[in-house]
């Protein structure tokens, strides 16, 4: 049986989560307006400093984006509310039980969101981002090997991060040096992709989809770092959505639907090259598993779609997603049922 939180806690969150997409547009410091590329249209925030006109990407356009910026007037005579409101949001998903994240975390999550990494494409990927569903799932977690980690990745497209022409404000370098990181040296400058805290085993690592034969590191210009790419990561991230990280008055990050990241673990779980059977293909198993479940009840079709997706991929994904489900035989009858 499924372990879900109240409706009380499940509509806070939600909640919480429309009051911050809200908030991001208060921010808005000239006048929005459309842009076209490689067939998307964008929202960007054009603004005059000095003699300067300046462009800050907003986000993809949606109906749900251009009715917001709509309500721009609105949306800031409404703030000082908004904000009261939010406190009152997290004190109930703290008292419902919400695992939420822990301060270190938290802290570093929204400095980065404030710099600009989730609304430049960033992405939550890992157990930070299963972690997160909680909350779009209303699904009680515990604190057992599922949801212990310490590492925040964060993946973007190489593309995405060229093709906005903006990037984050402060550095990420400066981000990063605030809260005691510094850069894991690699076999030279470039190859640099992952950062360290110097006062405990915390790192941040950036990761990018490789549409190549190796799996080399890439540059993320938007997030003005490199970036180590790797094989199956834009099924992964493709299509993201928004979340909350239940920290202070809430943070707006993103994450990658958790249908994908539930097929994405069956893949991973099978291409671990140092130990197949070790710890880290054990804990994407009982992730995949923990979420096809969950998602077979409340999202049967998105998962299904998901499923088909990654199948339809080539003969190297069945035979990955065969082997992991050959070992989560439950999980099997579930997706073939769909």
């Amino acid at each position: 049986m499924i372990d879900r939180h109240s409706p009380t806690a499940h509509a806070a969150y939600h909640d919480l989560l429309r009051s911050l997409k809200e908030e991001i547009i208060t921010e808005i410091r000239g006048t929005p307006g459309k842009v076209e590329r490689n067939g998307k249209v964008y929202w960007y925030d054009t603004y005059r400093v000095g003699s300067d006109v300046r462009k800050t990407y907003i986000g993809e356009n949606s109906p749900e984006l251009t009715n917001r910026i709509a309500r721009i007037k609105d949306l800031r005579a409404q703030s000082d509310v908004r904000s009261k409101h939010r406190t009152r949001l997290i004190k109930i998903l703290r008292a419902e039980g919400f695992m939420g994240v822990d301060a270190a975390t938290g802290s570093l999550l929204s400095a980065m969101a404030h710099a600009g990494v989730f609304r430049l494409g960033g992405t939550i990927v890992g157990t930070h981002a299963f972690r997160l569903y909680e909350g779009i799932l209303g699904a009680r977690y515990t604190f057992d090997q599922m949801a212990q980690t310490g590492d925040i990745d964060i993946a973007s497209f190489e593309r995405l991060s060229l093709a906005l022409e903006d990037s984050v404000s402060p550095p990420l370098q400066k981000v990063l040096s605030d809260f005691s990181f510094e850069p894991v040296p690699g076999l030279d400058k470039q190859s640099i992709w992952r950062w360290r805290q110097t006062r405990n085993d915390l790192q941040v690592e950036f990761l990018t989809p490789s549409f190549q034969a190796n799996e080399g590191i890439r540059p993320l210009a938007a997030l003005g770092v490199n970036a180590q790419s790797l094989h199956h990561l834009n099924y992964l991230i493709a299509g993201p959505q928004q979340a909350v990280a239940v920290y202070r008055g809430g943070v707006l990050v993103q994450v990658p639907r958790p249908e994908r990241f539930a097929i994405h673990k069956l893949i991973v779980a099978d291409r671990r090259r140092d130990n197949p059977g070790g710890l880290k293909s054990t804990k994407d198993r009982l992730q995949a598993e923990f979420l096809i479940k969950i998602l077979a009840e409340d999202r049967p079709d998105e998962l299904k779609e998901a499923f088909i997706t990654a199948l339809e991929t080539g003969p190297k994904w069945q035979e990955r997603l065969d082997r992991s489900l050959a070992k989560l035989p439950e999980s099997k009858e579930l997706l073939f049922s769909l």
